[in-house]
């Protein structure tokens, strides 16, 4: 399996309501050191961004970080999955926080 896919298949077991940041993801492939950007450009690269949730995918610090289609519309998904932010954090980061 490429690393595009394991990222991708750890992205569709974050549940609703719940990030993961790109670190975490790294840390559940093994990888160490600066992974989060090879797994941010595995999640820029999601061709099906609606049933794999790349959006849960934030920023270590709480911070939305990117996404493809627009950090607002980031904002607007993790919002109507019940995700509070305020001035682009997550807000009860670490309550939201899921880890594999």
């Amino acid at each position: 399996m490429r690393f595009q896919e394991k990222v991708l298949n750890l992205c569709s077991k974050i549940p609703k309501g719940k990030v993961t940041t790109y670190k975490e993801i790294g840390k559940a492939l093994g990888k160490k050191g600066q992974v989060y950007r090879a797994v941010g450009r595995a999640l820029y690269d999601n061709k099906f961004p609606v049933k794999i949730p790349c959006h849960r995918v934030v920023c270590s610090d709480g911070s939305v970080g990117g996404y493809s289609r627009g950090i607002r519309k980031k904002i607007r998904l993790l919002r109507k999955e019940g995700v509070e932010i305020d001035k682009d954090k997550i807000k009860n980061f670490k309550k939201k926080l899921f880890r594999f």
